[in-house]
């Protein structure tokens, strides 16, 4: 059975004292509800956000998307790359027992437990040991080079908590079917005092709603902020007349494409995933989203990330729309023949104008080359299900841990695995960035995976809010928006 990682009950008890100072600041976050979530390769939006105001790990985020200190105050980084030495601050756990280097590295080790067998934990696979040592120093040795470490250390999934609580930076209240979140004082976290702290510490409310009703609320003036958009509800911005200069876009890399779930009947072949890839038409789709600026590519890894040697690029360049699908209809047809039967594929797509825009798409560019198509809930068994996965760090591993073998066997390529393994062990950034692309390669190849974009991540912000900005990692934490400028 799984567990909740950090039960309300408990977290209820850590709300204090709110008073009855200024309006709350109001957010809400589109998406499942954050009340109760359980291990997983990967929490819900709300969850993300609940989870790192109130069980924060060694690191976190600040709004700018850059790695900040936590229960880690400050650390360095050995000569060859293979130390992270962290100093914690002077604090106390939930429990009022103070956070030791002992009682830190017991609730991290959990926190990695937790994430056994999912492509974070894969992300983790290069840590070797974690050794308590003097006093409130942790460190964590690594066996090969990490430099995105510190951004991996620093998901909310990695928050640590003991006795099932957390240390903060914020305080939890329940009212009604909200969240009241309080920033904590400095000096109540082992923090130097703040003198302005009083003025500038805001309440601040979360609730987990439905895109349209988060949107009408924000229209309407009930919330000042709407975090958790993406393709689903991306449409109706344009249909409820949204103004623009409330928009944010977050410049993210990461998966948003199909991934085969099965490998049978028409999927079996990786020619014939690769014919359902050219059909599809992504300046089209582009197009139909209306949205300025989106980045379509046919590669597993985003083009332009740092390390790209530039020795892949975008499939069948210099082949029209339709010379791909007529080369895409052959392969069809000859699989009917060969079958005696006719292609339909489920396909898994998301609730919501958005999902409608894309499966009305691909039915059309399926429907082409003389494939149909079926739709079916995001959860539900499916030959192809769309894979919307901001990536937590801009770096090839991330791609290769959460297609490979282990996290998605359809259509998997044990080459790639391999070669992406080497990878990470290859000193030399020359040599690494050649192995990266033969892994790529090896991928592409493979077709279990079909690239349409990059994923789509948005925001709403109203006029007054603060402590909000667009960044490539698309997190706003909690903390920010609760707190006002020096």
């Amino acid at each position: 059975m799984l567990r909740r990682l950090l039960p309300l009950t408990l977290a209820f008890a850590l709300g204090g004292c709110f008073g009855d100072d200024d309006r709350p600041v109001q957010v809400a976050v589109i998406g499942p509800s954050a009340a109760a979530f359980a291990p997983g390769p990967r929490l819900p939006v709300a969850a993300q956000l609940f989870r790192a105001a109130t069980v924060e790990g060694l690191v976190g985020f600040d709004e700018q998307g850059r790695v900040a200190p936590a229960l880690a105050d400050r650390w360095i980084v050995t000569d060859d790359g293979l130390s992270f030495i962290f100093r914690l601050r002077d604090g106390t756990w939930a429990d009022g027992t103070a956070i030791t280097g002992e009682s830190a590295r017991d609730a991290l080790l959990k926190a990695f437990a937790l994430q056994r067998d999912t492509p974070l934990g894969q992300d983790l696979a290069v840590i070797a040991e974690v050794r308590a040592m003097a006093g409130r120093v942790i460190e964590i040795r690594l066996t090969r080079q990490q430099p995105e470490l510190l951004q991996i250390l620093a998901q909310p999934e990695l928050g640590m908590a003991k006795g099932g609580r957390g240390a903060g930076p914020m305080k939890l209240r329940r009212e009604k079917d909200a969240a009241l979140l309080r920033p904590i004082p400095p000096v109540d976290r082992g923090l130097p005092q703040d003198e302005r702290w009083a003025d500038r510490a805001r309440r601040l409310n979360f609730v987990s709603l439905p895109g349209k009703q988060a949107i009408e609320r924000f229209q309407a003036g009930d919330i000042d902020v709407v975090m958790g958009g993406s393709l689903a509800d991306f449409p109706r911005l344009d249909a409820m007349s949204v103004p623009r200069g409330a928009i944010r876009l977050d410049p993210v890399s990461g998966l948003f494409g199909l991934v085969a779930v099965h490998e049978d009947g028409f999927l079996a072949k990786a020619e014939n995933r690769e014919a359902m890839a050219m059909a599809i038409d992504r300046s089209a789709l582009a197009g139909a989203l209306n949205l300025a600026g989106w980045v379509t590519t046919t590669r597993v890894v985003n083009p332009g990330l740092p390390g790209d040697n530039g020795t892949i690029g975008e499939r069948w360049a210099g082949r029209s729309i339709e010379e791909r699908r007529a080369l895409a209809a052959s392969r069809v047809g000859q699989w009917k023949a060969a079958n005696s039967a006719a292609a339909t594929l489920r396909i898994a797509v998301p609730a919501g104008p958005g999902g409608d825009l894309l499966f009305a798409r691909l039915e059309a560019d399926f429907k082409s080359v003389g494939l149909a198509a079926r739709r079916v809930p995001i959860e539900a068994d499916a030959d192809l299900r769309l894979i919307d996965a901001a990536a937590s760090y801009a770096a090839a591993p991330w791609f290769f841990n959460r297609l490979s073998c282990t996290s998605q066997p359809a259509g998997c390529s044990l080459a790639a695995d391999r070669i992406a393994a080497d990878a990470l062990r290859e000193p030399d950034p020359i040599k690494r960035a050649e192995l990266y692309s033969q892994a790529e390669a090896q991928l592409t190849v493979a077709n279990g995976y079909i690239p349409l974009g990059v994923p789509i991540r948005w925001s709403l912000v109203g006029g007054s809010v603060t402590g909000f900005a667009s960044n490539p990692l698309a997190v706003h934490p909690l903390m920010s928006l609760a707190m006002l400028p020096r």
